[in-house]
């Protein structure tokens, strides 16, 4: 385990492609102090040119996942200048694990709530303990939570995002994987397995394909329909050029496991 920031982040590399950054300010419910997003911005940052990473897997210490931005450290610093340059930052971190070029997975305990919400809604994919609760709280102390709107309006349907950031009321595990927010739900004691398939799944994958897929998958929602078609066409022609698509259709027509040149 790699300490950075004076611990508010961990990160642990297990030497087969799949690097787990662990929020670990347990006492502040891993809020997203200007250390915190400081620190995952360096190491999305470093990870984001290692050709070695699968894909990444983040995590938290404590009870909670993460209960958003800082609202002490907001509270000492009653400036707009402070908070443009706050949720501008935090802004960034969200769109550097969109933008990172492998999956991102949030493993979710305890509760996501606000910003927090808005971590796990801008990862590729989340698994949730099923005691994990979730909530766009802003609007209970008066301020609409617009930023986690975004990440969150991209996740669940609209009249969804809306009923969770006009109440601030909790969502359970099960009903955020029924609209969209997490993918797989575990009983606590079995999230670890449940976490390890679903990298396991995508280690076994050619590491091209997953790369030119997250990328792409991206790119494309911005898009007209008929541009977007033009941009999917165009990456799959290119996609199809790739050593691992010739060994991949090779090794299904003779009945045979693949053996990917690129890992």
């Amino acid at each position: 385990m790699t300490q950075t920031t004076a611990d508010t982040l961990l990160t642990r590399d297990d030497n087969q492609g799949v690097v787990t950054l662990t929020l670990n300010a347990p006492k502040s419910f891993n809020a997203l102090s200007e250390a915190m997003l400081g620190a995952l911005q360096s190491a999305l940052n470093e990870i984001k040119t290692d050709d070695s990473v699968r894909c990444v897997v983040l995590a938290a210490e404590g009870k909670a996942f993460c209960a958003g931005h800082d609202l002490k450290q907001m509270r000492a610093n009653p400036d707009k200048a402070y908070y443009q340059a706050l949720f501008t930052r935090c802004g960034e971190v969200m769109k550097s694990i969109v933008e990172l070029p492998v999956p991102v997975i949030a493993k979710v305990q305890g509760i996501a709530t606000a910003a927090g919400c808005q971590l796990v809604a801008s990862c590729d994919l989340a698994v949730a303990a099923k005691s994990a609760r979730f909530a766009v709280s802003g609007i209970n102390v008066g301020l609409f939570c617009s930023t986690p709107a975004v990440a969150l309006s991209r996740n669940v349907p609209r009249k969804r995002a809306m009923e969770m950031l006009m109440t601030g009321e909790f969502i359970n595990a099960n009903t955020a994987a029924e609209w969209g927010l997490v993918n797989r739900v575990a009983e606590d004691d079995n999230v670890d397995e449940a976490l390890a398939a679903l990298t396991d799944s995508i280690r076994a994958k050619s590491a091209v394909a997953v790369r030119t897929g997250k990328a792409m998958f991206a790119r494309q929602l911005a898009m007209p329909l008929d541009e977007a078609y033009a941009f999917a066409g165009e990456t799959m022609a290119c996609n199809m050029l790739a050593d691992d698509v010739a060994e991949g259709i090779d090794a299904f027509i003779e009945k045979r496991p693949p053996e990917w040149k690129h890992c």
